[in-house]
């Protein structure tokens, strides 16, 4: 296949802001060229995870915020080419993940909300994007998500030893990679990761997410109030199954701490901590019990606190970070949905029936050309 150029973004639920990834792909060789990042203001920020919650916004809403966040997206285009040695006529096609809003695989019918405007995007941009990448997975009977274990797979397999890849955003989720070639990709999230810790921090203490986790290092973890969380329906299913601020929320939070009485704001945190390391760690022994590598990308690969008491539960399992591997660990995701747009464009399948219990294989996305 053709020496090709595509660009990766990826919003996710961290709501933190816009990973923006460009990849040259050449045969089977895939390279990340240049990346770029913009944070989400607050009040961008503040308004998605209003449309994220609960409560239902009103169409106008929703529209308008469809609009700003394309123009965001358009804005780390630019940023992203500048920076690089390319411009708009060199990219194929942008992959945008877009920002999930409702992930509802589960309803009748199921379905997963990402907005960002395509047409919009294509249009600021010049340049052909492929979005809406969850829902031919729905329509087979699949959950619509993780998508990212594709990727992995494609990056990561090896016969030599089983490989684990836990990308640690706002949900934490995990890819594993069996050693035997014929075996199948499992992979899911696995419950909260990044999302609630950051509201918790932000609520607390007015800062958007504990740095290298020293705030969740000073508390003691609460026994009762982390039984009580893992407790939680979610983390009794079996696979496939995937989450997000659906479920996993302020509300839920502030639910679950309404039985426990006065507890410290940092034993809050390190037992928000503790849950994520947890809930990770014993669907690994699980379901990789086999797996010696465990790597690691997602904001949370940069919370100290959150590897430490991953070790704690896996001792024997070497864990690293994706860049030890030649991915920046913040852009394995953007990277990822560069490939899936490569994938569409190429009419090549993108989703793995084995781990989103989909009844067959198809190509994944929506194609969307500049109107002019």
């Amino acid at each position: 296949m053709a020496h090709t150029y595509y660009i990766g973004l990826m919003s996710g639920t961290s709501v933190d802001g816009i990973d923006a990834a460009l990849v040259c792909i050449d045969g089977d060789i895939t390279k990340c060229l240049t990346t770029h990042s913009i944070e989400f203001n607050s009040s961008l920020r503040n308004t998605i995870l209003d449309t994220c919650s609960q409560e239902l916004s009103s169409a106008n809403d929703a529209v308008q915020l469809d609009r700003q966040l394309a123009e965001r997206y358009a804005e780390a285009i630019h940023n992203l080419l500048s920076a690089s040695a390319l411009c708009a006529e060199d990219i194929t096609a942008i992959g945008s993940h877009g920002q999930t809003i409702n992930h509802a695989p589960s309803a009748i019918p199921p379905f997963s909300l990402q907005i960002g405007n395509a047409q919009q995007l294509a249009n600021l941009t010049g340049i052909a994007v492929v979005s809406n990448f969850r829902n031919a997975d729905i329509a087979a009977g699949g959950q619509g998500a993780p998508l990212a274990p594709a990727f992995h797979n494609y990056i990561f397999r090896n016969q030599r030893e089983s490989y684990i890849i836990a990308n640690l955003g706002g949900i934490a989720n995990i890819s594993i990679l069996p050693k035997d070639k014929n075996a199948d990709v499992i992979g899911f999230d696995t419950g909260p990761a990044n999302g609630l810790m950051d509201y918790w921090i932000e609520q607390q203490l007015g800062e958007r997410y504990d740095e290298n986790g020293r705030w969740a290092a000073s508390g003691e973890v609460n026994q009762g109030l982390l039984s009580t969380m893992l407790a939680d329906s979610y983390f009794q299913l079996a696979p496939p199954k995937s989450t997000g601020r659906e479920h996993f929320n302020s509300t839920w939070l502030t639910n679950t701490l309404k039985h426990h009485g006065e507890i410290k704001p940092e034993d809050v945190q390190v037992t928000l901590c503790e849950l994520t390391a947890v809930s990770l760690c014993n669907d690994i022994k699980h379901y990789a019990a086999d797996g010696t590598r465990l790597v690691l990308c997602g904001g949370g690969a940069h919370n100290n606190e959150l590897i430490s008491r991953i070790q704690n539960q896996l001792p024997t399992v070497a864990i690293e970070s994706s860049s030890t591997h030649g991915i920046d660990s913040d852009y394995m995701e953007a990277m990822a949905f560069a490939w899936l747009a490569y994938r569409h464009i190429n009419k090549l399948s993108g989703n793995l029936p084995s781990v989103t219990g989909a009844a067959k294989e198809v190509v994944l996305g929506t194609l969307t050309y500049p109107e002019n």
